[in-house]
């Protein structure tokens, strides 16, 4: 009895983590920041108020600031964003 409730138990976690890691997330109190600091680790494409898209790995995000590495076409580049320039966060989601 105690195996089949720990499965039970494993299963509901491992599909409660991979749906939570399918989604943005995204709630209404949001701003950039905090939806970047959510994707640490992850790579994103940004789309900049001037219009430019600047794609790669967040590694780190700041107050006023976001660190990119990995930099799409660039991979031997690093990145910082400031937050105010940021018009859209593009976050891929279909992590099959």
């Amino acid at each position: 009895m105690k195996a089949i409730a720990l499965i039970a138990l494993m299963t509901t976690l491992a599909t409660a983590a991979v749906s939570a890691d399918d989604k943005v997330g995204f709630k209404k109190e949001d701003v950039a920041g905090t939806v970047l600091q959510r994707q640490v680790g992850q790579k994103v494409e940004i789309r900049l108020k001037s219009g430019e898209k600047i794609s790669g790995k967040v590694e780190a995000v700041g107050g006023e600031a976001l660190h990119l590495s990995s930099i799409t076409g660039q991979e031997f580049y690093d990145a910082v964003v400031i937050l105010d320039d940021i018009s859209a966060i593009v976050i891929r989601t279909d992590r099959k």
